[in-house]
């Protein structure tokens, strides 16, 4: 049974965290181990006792790096540098990137597509359809990115409708530089009422409707 993850909390005092609102300090002989190599985390959690130092960004819980035995981590770090330096690790993680790079290629066309299809405009707007889908994949797609368009968590139509949405959000209207009022529900609300917006524009360009691109803020975003 895997036991529970120890999560302290960073504070402006050196080496003095908070666990359960009360201060602690990392034993003795226990060293620091930044974020940033997966590899190392994962290994140092699987070798034995370990605190996760974590601070508030945004709206979410960011972990900065472990705490962890001295002795055990540069035993760790010794033998998973060794590793790394063997040719044939160096051969298997060229071949994880190719992979890698092949699968990101073919989500990029296939969610491209899925754009496309949600849209669902006219044939006289097919040309400006895929001009959209160009600018919201670019935008939604990137490893890393952080978008919804990343999750596998919704069907790939539902990641292309709301990136849309996103992305029309953003590039056609105010939001970025709304006053919204600090009250629960208050930026779901503003966000819900710019959807249907971006909704009823886009309806006009499924329906073929005559529309002045001098006076129409989604094609004035694609300019």
């Amino acid at each position: 049974m895997q036991k529970e993850e120890i999560q302290i909390w960073k504070t402006a005092r050196e080496n003095v965290f908070l666990l359960n609102g009360k201060d602690v300090s990392p034993p003795d002989g226990w060293i620091f181990i930044p974020s940033g190599d997966p590899g190392l985390t994962r290994r140092l959690k699987n070798s034995g006792d370990y605190w996760v130092l974590v601070h508030r960004r945004k709206n979410r819980i960011e972990s900065l790096g472990l705490w962890a035995d001295g002795v055990r981590a540069d035993d760790v770090k010794a033998r998973l540098e060794a590793e790394r330096s063997d040719p044939a690790y160096r051969r298997k993680l060229d071949s994880a990137r190719k992979t890698r790079a092949a699968k990101q290629d073919a989500y990029i066309v296939e969610f491209r597509q899925a754009v496309v299809d949600f849209l669902a405009f006219a044939p006289c707007y097919k040309e400006f359809a895929w001009s959209l889908a160009d600018a919201v994949t670019d935008q939604a797609v990137p490893v890393g990115s952080g978008t919804v368009a990343r999750t596998e968590r919704i069907p790939l139509v539902r990641r292309a409708e709301a990136a849309v949405i996103a992305w029309m959000r953003h590039q056609t209207t105010a939001y970025d530089h709304m006053a919204i009022a600090r009250v629960k529900g208050e930026r779901r609300e503003v966000r819900r009422r710019l959807a249907e917006r971006s909704r009823q524009l886009l309806s006009k360009y499924r329906s073929g409707e005559k529309i002045d691109p001098a006076s129409c803020p989604l094609a004035g975003a694609l300019k």
